[in-house]
């Protein structure tokens, strides 16, 4: 077993997390992700707070709305007619996405639906949160060139080329 490696830049790092919405206690979500440290992959104030651990090494991260994922601002909220759902009812609290015309695609929550038109909210749905993570390093690895390359970590651990 060599020395053990650590969180640096261009390390692989696999994560458990817990989030947790500081204001009401509650759990957001529990998962594992993996990313290259150091290329902006992760929320900054995250990606501060793992720098130098070591597999098995846990920690408690709390960042503000700000830090996280943003405030919440009103003027994301928009009103579309319900046409441009095209035909289909929209349901309030779920995710639909749009795509601008540059082609980017935009992830909003429809809030309301009033008559003919419909409330929806580009926010992220973590904006305005103060964000508590409960973190565990599972692994450390080095990037591979592929990854370094494309930025993301290549689960399968090899490249498929066609």
């Amino acid at each position: 077993m060599s020395e053990q490696q650590k969180v640096e830049k261009n390390k692989v790092v696999k994560i458990q997390y817990e989030l947790y919405d500081i204001q009401t206690g509650e759990k957001l979500e529990e998962s594992e992700y993996s990313y290259i440290h150091g290329t902006g992959a992760m929320l900054p104030g995250l990606e501060k707070a793992l720098e130098g651990l070591k597999v098995g090494d846990e920690k408690e991260v709390e960042l503000e709305a700000k830090d996280a994922y943003g405030l919440y601002r009103q003027d994301l909220i928009d009103r579309v007619p319900l046409e441009a759902f095209g035909g289909q009812t929209p349901q309030k609290g779920m995710v639909y996405y749009a795509q601008t015309p540059e082609g980017e695609v935009l992830p909003f929550t429809v809030k309301d639906i009033q008559g003919k038109e419909v409330v929806v909210d580009f926010n992220h749905p973590l904006a305005g949160k103060d964000l508590k993570f409960r973190v565990k390093v599972v692994e450390v690895r080095d990037a591979t060139p592929e990854e370094l390359e494309h930025g993301h970590v290549h689960d399968d651990g090899h490249e498929h080329h066609h």
